[in-house]
């Protein structure tokens, strides 16, 4: 089967920032309960997480309203001052640049969807050029109101948006609840992006049909042509 339109998450995927998303969520764990985050907690709470649910396992509180958009903007100055601190490193993961290239090329639709903010999405879509190959519109984030992953919401939204089915459309992901969500929305094709060590449990996931180190990787001829 062929597909028109691909969905990419974007932490992870197109930006590898785990890193960087780690060690600010661990900062601020160090601020709110005394103590950093481990390098298990991380993978277990943080990866594929949105700030609501990684402020809950944080603190044991359901935040809402003005209280979460205060943790939320704390917390995301620190990751993006980490971002900015990056220089010439804070850019497109590898390959991203020519895939979105051959993709635009070829007039395959193009979405993002991700368990970041606003304020983040604007910071990615300026500061690393995204209007180049997305519309802002084709980026679903995280509104504190959609159900984020591993829900499906954020993928069927997303196709809704590229006017396709979900079916016609590719994702790609790097962690299982994105896998998940992608999964549950009915997402055609989905491509696991990890490090080498992670292939063979990132092929066992359901859904998968692919798995890739890089952007680069991604056979687009087989998915799209």
């Amino acid at each position: 089967m062929r597909f028109d339109g691909i969905i990419f998450d974007f932490n992870g995927v197109l930006w590898w920032d785990t890193a960087l998303q780690g060690e600010a969520w661990s900062r601020y764990a160090a601020m709110l309960r005394g103590r950093p985050l481990s390098a298990a907690e991380i993978g277990e709470h943080v990866v594929g997480r949105d700030n609501r649910y990684i402020l809950n396992y944080l603190t044991g509180q359901q935040f809402q309203g003005r209280e979460l958009e205060d943790h939320t903007d704390r917390k995301e100055t620190l990751y993006r001052n980490l971002c900015l601190e990056q220089g010439d490193d804070f850019c497109l993961s590898p390959g991203a640049m020519e895939l979105l290239d051959w993709l635009q090329a070829h007039r395959i639709g193009r979405a993002i969807a991700t368990s970041a903010g606003r304020d983040n999405v604007l910071f990615y879509y300026i500061h690393m050029g995204l209007w180049r190959w997305f519309d802002l519109e084709n980026i679903i984030y995280d509104d504190n109101l959609m159900a984020t992953k591993p829900a499906p919401d954020p993928y069927l939204l997303a196709a809704r948006r590229l006017e396709l089915p979900p079916e016609q459309c590719a994702a790609v992901e790097d962690s299982r609840h994105g896998i998940q969500a992608a999964r549950s929305a009915s997402i055609g094709c989905i491509v696991a992006l990890g490090v080498p060590e992670a292939h063979e449990s990132l092929s066992k996931l359901d859904g998968v049909q692919y798995v890739v180190e890089n952007l680069g990787q991604i056979p687009v001829e087989e998915l799209f042509i």
